[in-house]
């Protein structure tokens, strides 16, 4: 699958990798074209770079892995995504990790969904980048939590068992106002609390 990931922070860097070595070709877009293709370069085979735009409108499936603030401008660059799937990892952070700038009533989610016409879908947000390197712990794999509104989820799906989570969908899109507060809980246990970032939520099944 082509896969264009916006973005050239750590979620993203995590994710390309284990889809890489699964033959999906992979092309980092950025603002930053020598920082790109530095990443690009670093991980090998079926890794390349390229601009937002380029990156997005090559792609089947589009993964917005930039902080939630510059998602419109990320967007914007990257131009009409009709028609395509759009993976949205973000989680609206206040700064100090105090909590959220939105919620209750909305979410990033769909508030990322009005700035584009692609079919979105919420993954990858309630862990750290440590977990998406390792889903194991000792006999049981971490969960990652999906939502979206349409048959996009089942391709978002494929792609986390790819990486070797046990991918559970948990509904509409509007559920993404669940997963960011979930997010928050992670990064409270994480680094408020002492627990360290290799920690993982997972559904218990009897």
């Amino acid at each position: 699958m082509k896969i264009g990931i916006l973005g050239t922070g750590n979620v993203g860097r995590a994710l390309a990798k284990p889809w890489a070595e699964k033959g999906h070709e992979i092309v980092f877009g950025s603002r930053d074209p020598n920082k790109a293709l530095e990443i690009a370069e670093s991980m090998g085979k079926n890794v390349c770079s390229s601009t937002y735009e380029e990156a997005a409108q090559w792609a089947e499936v589009v993964v917005l892995a930039v902080p939630y603030t510059a998602a419109l401008d990320v967007l914007r660059d990257a131009g009409d995504l009709t028609g395509k799937i759009l993976v949205d990892c973000t989680n609206p952070i206040a700064p100090g990790l105090s909590g959220l700038l939105i919620g209750l009533t909305t979410s990033a989610a769909e508030e990322i969904a009005k700035m584009t016409s692609a079919k979105v879908v919420k993954a990858f947000n309630t862990m750290g980048v440590g977990v998406m390197a390792n889903v194991q712990f000792g006999s049981e794999t971490a969960s990652n939590f999906i939502c979206g509104d349409d048959e996009a989820k089942s391709v978002v799906r494929s792609l986390g068992e790819d990486i070797g989570f046990d991918v559970i969908d948990i509904g509409p899109l509007s559920n993404a106002r669940l997963l960011e507060p979930l997010a928050m809980l992670w990064i409270y246990l994480a680094f408020k609390h002492g627990m360290g970032t290799d920690i993982a939520f997972k559904l218990l099944r009897r």
